[in-house]
């Protein structure tokens, strides 16, 4: 990519080196509110759908795991204790600010050992081929720069037959519903962002990420293109969010 092209922060168009610095400061600015910030948009729904999820996932004793955008630890931490005390599982996030309070939660939880933190680009991993069992991505996949970049990254650290899982926002199952989940979307969340956090811009992207992000089938399609097979998604609170999960071939 030249420094001339162009990507969306939102429904914004900006210089393509640019969205990693963006997202980077929506994230610094948002860090300390995110987990109550979650609550308070989805009313604690976010947790039954990551609980979810992470229940769909075969996991052994001695399995190695990946959370990549993985912040403030939310699926690692219903991970973890699936390992029994053998494996380990790697939080890996953009953001220092996130991995800090993420790594504080956990530790006072007593997760210490097995856990490993490492900050870092979802499009430009650090660990060889073929290293993981298990990798996941929780609301984090929308923000990177090139989606498919970051999903051929993935497939190459996972190993062959390991299993892949996203959990991400997606389209709504029922159109009729529309327009009443957009003025929710883009005229309430923003102003609890700003009551919560004094940051309405950073919620006002985080919406509007929402609905540039791919639908159920292209996304699945994506990736099934780069390297997973199987792919199924299913649908959380009519479409609101959705889980994709495949393997890799």
């Amino acid at each position: 990519m030249s420094g001339s092209s162009t990507t969306h922060f939102g429904f914004t168009d900006i210089p393509f080196n640019e969205k990693v610095g963006r997202v980077r400061e929506v994230f610094d600015s948002v860090s300390d509110k995110y987990d109550l910030m979650n609550d308070m948009m989805s009313l604690g729904v976010h947790r039954l759908w990551k609980q979810f999820a992470v229940r769909r996932l075969r996991i052994n004793p001695g399995d190695r795991l990946l959370d990549v955008a993985g912040g403030t630890g939310d699926l690692a931490r219903l991970m973890h204790p699936r390992l029994d005390g053998q494996g380990d599982v790697t939080i890996y996030d953009i953001n220092g600010s996130m991995l800090d309070i993420g790594r504080e939660k956990l530790t006072n939880l007593g997760m210490v050992s097995g856990v490993e933190w490492v900050q870092g680009n979802a499009e430009e991993l650090p660990f060889p081929d073929n290293t993981f069992h298990t990798i996941t991505i929780g609301f984090g996949i929308r923000n990177v720069t090139q989606i498919e970049t970051a999903i051929q990254e993935m497939v190459r650290v996972l190993r062959p037959g390991g299993q892949f899982l996203c959990l991400e926002f997606s389209k709504l199952a029922l159109p009729i519903l529309q327009p009443a989940y957009d003025a929710y979307s883009f005229k309430i969340l923003p102003e609890i962002g700003h009551y919560i956090t004094q940051d309405r811009d950073s919620y006002q992207y985080l919406v509007e990420s929402i609905r540039r992000f791919p639908d159920q089938e292209t996304f699945k399609t994506m990736l099934e293109d780069n390297g997973l097979y199987g792919v199924r998604y299913h649908n959380l609170s009519l479409g609101i969010a959705a889980i994709h999960f495949g393997r890799k071939v």
